[in-house]
């Protein structure tokens, strides 16, 4: 059975951000992630995850100006310095608090760049410039970077969404800590066969996510048959976590059949 992280951005929200953690660690999680830890300082994040005897295994840079609907930097031409500022802001929470996964959100497609080739294409060389620049910042301390293909019926315009276009960035990039982050509620939305997706790329990838589809709430509902997955992943040998990145239809707490009985095998 894999094991599991508690995405604290989208599960305990009937709790403020700073007492998600300990809510996670009452339930009997040992590790968490979320998307932006940026409410904490790097040492108040740091003393918490100890304090609880817990592990932060993700977190994502800064996403641009998220209110405004920006959803990452990295393949936005002209915004060079601001992404490689929100490599350092995120490596300094990371060396903080012991997190060796970060992931780098593309951003938007422009509405007027949709159809326009070269726009695209210039987006693109951004991309892998910013991320071969950010994987050899990481590296002499020990970080892996991470790419997510993301649906775009959540996130429509977004720049990244198939898995086998997100692994041949990498292989462009061509940095041994730039792996992909297999979110299985994108890709059963996108492109399905979940098992065969997960055997023919499990060797790039570098975390893998979860939530029930649709809805995006617990793993036990919805049409995708979370345990035969979790016996591939050990199968194929996959060590990492598997991050719940859902949204509880209820209390986080009271939804949590799931991971109880996943406990128990």
């Amino acid at each position: 059975m894999p094991r599991f992280a508690a995405n604290v951005s989208l599960m305990y929200t009937e709790h403020a951000f700073a007492d998600r953690f300990a809510a996670a660690a009452a339930d009997g999680f040992d590790a968490v992630e979320c998307l932006f830890p940026y409410e904490l300082s790097p040492d108040k994040l740091a003393r918490r995850l100890r304090e609880l005897r817990l592990r932060l295994v993700l977190f994502n840079l800064w996403p641009g100006d998220w209110a405004a609907g920006e959803r990452g930097l990295a393949a936005l031409p002209g915004r060079e310095a601001e992404f490689a500022a929100s490599v350092e802001r995120a490596l300094d929470y990371a060396r903080a608090s012991g997190c060796r996964l970060l992931h780098a959100m593309a951003g938007q497609v422009p509405a007027a760049a949709g159809a326009d080739a070269g726009a695209r294409s210039a987006m693109h060389r951004t991309y892998v410039a910013n991320l071969r620049r950010a994987a050899r910042v990481l590296a002499p301390h020990g970080i892996t970077l991470l790419i997510e293909p993301i649906n775009t019926h959540d996130m429509p315009g977004y720049f990244l969404s198939h898995q086998q276009v997100a692994h041949d960035v990498v292989a462009e990039v061509g940095e041994p800590n730039l792996k992909v982050q297999m979110d299985l509620y994108h890709c059963q939305i996108m492109e399905g066969d979940l098992a065969l997706q997960l055997r023919r790329h499990i060797q790039g990838v570098g975390h893998v996510q979860m939530a029930g589809v649709p809805g995006r709430h617990e793993p036990d509902s919805g049409e995708v048959h979370y345990p035969a997955l979790f016996d591939l992943l050990d199968a194929l040998g996959y060590s990492g976590h598997v991050g719940c990145e859902y949204r509880p239809r209820a209390g986080t707490s009271a939804g949590l059949g799931w991971w109880h009985s996943a406990r128990k095998v």
